[in-house]
Formats: C-alpha cells, structure tokens, sequence
C-alpha cells in the first residue's frame, strides 16, 4: 500500500477519536505515507499525529457542497496517485473528492447516498446501540483485507504530540504575564454543539475561585474558540475579575491550545473537542457531561474522571433541554467537581 488518505471529520473531538485508526493503519502498513485532507479547524489534530506524513487543509464551509473547491482539490490529489482512501464523515460531499481522484479503495460508512462513491462500506451503527467513537472508526482499518471487518483490535486510546514551535509560543506568552506552568489549571467552558453541554459560568467561576482560595499560587487560564470568549467574560465577572483568572478564549491557535494543555496541572471541560485532547495527552482532567453520553464519546485517558448524572432524561443529545430545567449540568454542583479535582491521578 503505497499512500493512503484521510478524509477527516469536521469536529475537534471527531478528528481527536480517529488517531488510533491512523496507529492501526501505520501498523499495518509500515511503508506507507498517511496523508489527510482536512478543514483548517481540524488540521492542527493531525499535524499532532505522529502517523501522518502530510496534512492538505482546505477551506470547506459548513453545509455547503463547493464543487468548484472539491473538483480542484480531487485534480491535485489524483497526481499523488493514492491507493486507499477512508472517508470518515457521513456525508456524500466528503465522498466525492476520492471518487473525482480515481482512488481505487474508498473505505467509510454507509452514509447519504453515496452508493458507488465509497467502494468498501460498513453499515452504520443504530443511533440506540452506539459504540464508541474510537471504536467506530477503528472498525474500517479491517477493510482493506477483509471487506466483513474483524473484531476492532488495536489501542483505542488516542495519543497526540505537542508541537516544540507551539510549545514556545505559550511559555513565551506566560512568562510575559509571570505564570509559572506548574500552577496552571486549565477550564474550557465552551461546547460547539449548545447549552445542554455547558456547565453553568457562574459554577465554573465558582470553582475558579475554590481553586485559588485552596492555593494562591494556582492560575486559571480560560481556553476555547471565539465564540467562547462571551462566557469566559461570565465567568471572570462572577468570579469578580480575580487577577488569578486569565481569559484565553479565541488569543491561541488550535496548536497553542494543545500545547497549553499539554503542560497544564489539570483541565476541567465540558464534552468537546479540548476534552479530548486533554485526554490525548495524558493530563489529569474532569470531564462535565450533561446531554452527552460518556459511554459513547469518553475521555479515553487513565487520568481522566467523568461527572454525569446519568438523570433519566439522560442522554437526550438535544441542543436545548426540551424540559426546560437543565438538571443534568445545572445539579453538579462546583462542590462536587472540586472534590473530584482532589483525586485525580498526576
């Protein structure tokens, strides 16, 4: 197998899960150059992937088809003359470009009409009955040699590296701002996906402040995308500004933020994408779940503990609470994660 690619997922968490499907092919394949093609959200994953060789981004735009885009980019990969390619989003956009390329394997999930488009196909999993997404993805490695893909074998627990350019750049910006990284806890306050994965601001702050009050010499850095710098601002203000409280939130790149991570004392999140790559890299971690279903996308990480209270309203995987009260996040109290903190692993 000459060069195989990746079609990578759009989510953070997604492209985190795939990691031990690129060890199983790279172990499978030693001799063979793994490149994916992946969205500039997703790309700093990959270059975190020891397996890969190169990571193609491209600019693709949620819900939309952009032949033009696509067309182009199959052109540039056919000259690379691709043996294997596995499609790891469901959609039939993502199959077009190894199709327009005349790759002749083109491995993924039955999705949206893409009979034809993807050559080596496993059936979806019912939406009851999930399995976890490591597993998901690592099922299609078998495919390739038997078209009934075996049992799932492999290591299902993802592993990134920090970039040595990236892990400058953050000891650069907290000496600058006099934080010593071994007193550094890390909280993501954010969830891409809505409200019904978000720990309430005014607990987070609450927590920020116990983790001070425990320790003056602890900082906390409030890390995410844009988007969630309105919620570290709550934060901050409910926690009255402590000058202990730093607001990251859309001031790093994706690459900063795992190497922030990386050397963090521990994370505290909620169910995204920073979860997992706490988990990826091994930091000791307390991961909140509320509509979310841990047994399907855990934080796969020994030092990794996971609060849910597991209601019976729970997992709805809805973007709002369509009850209305909010308990599966709003009843874990900062109590409760604070007690967690204190017996995690270092």
């Amino acid at each position: 197998m000459q060069g195989i690619l990746i079609i990578a997922p759009n989510w953070i968490g997604d492209a985190v899960m795939t990691q031990p499907l690129l060890a199983s092919l790279k172990a499978q394949y030693p001799e063979s150059k793994i490149d994916v093609l992946a969205s500039t959200w997703v790309a700093p994953i990959y270059r975190a992937c020891s397996e890969v060789h190169d990571v193609i981004e491209a600019k693709f735009e949620h819900k939309q088809l952009q032949w033009g885009l696509r067309k182009e980019l199959a052109n540039k990969l056919a000259a690379k003359k691709y043996q294997a390619c596995f499609v790891l989003p469901n959609s039939y956009k993502s199959a077009l470009i190894p199709w327009l390329a005349n790759i002749p394997f083109r491995i993924g999930y039955r999705g949206e009409l893409r009979f034809g488009l993807i050559n080596l196909a496993l059936d979806n999993p019912s939406k009851v009955n999930r399995p976890p997404m490591v597993e998901h993805y690592l099922a299609l490695s078998q495919l390739l040699n038997n078209e009934q893909a075996s049992p799932t074998t492999g290591n299902l627990t993802p592993k990134l590296n920090v970039s040595a350019v990236a892990a400058d750049s953050v000891q650069a910006k907290l000496k600058n701002i006099h934080i010593d990284q071994a007193n550094i806890y890390v909280m993501c306050p954010g969830a891409e996906y809505g409200p019904t994965k978000r720990w309430p601001t005014s607990n987070f702050a609450e927590l920020a402040q116990s983790i001070v009050t425990n320790n003056p010499t602890n900082q906390i850095i409030l890390l995410g995308s844009k988007g969630d710098y309105a919620l570290s601002q709550e934060i901050e203000a409910k926690a009255r500004r402590d000058s202990h409280i730093h607001n990251w939130c859309g001031d790093t790149s994706l690459d900063e933020a795992i190497a922030l991570i990386g050397m963090s004392k521990t994370v505290i999140s909620n169910d995204s994408g920073l979860m997992h790559i706490a988990a990826a890299l091994k930091t000791p971690q307390v991961a909140i779940f509320g509509s979310s279903d841990p047994a399907h996308t855990p934080p796969l990480s020994d030092k990794a503990k996971v609060i849910w209270l597991n209601l019976p309203c729970s997992p709805c995987h809805k973007r709002e609470c369509p009850l209305g009260h909010l308990k599966c996040l709003n009843d874990i109290v900062p109590a409760q994660v604070l007690a967690t903190l204190n017996t995690l692993p270092s």
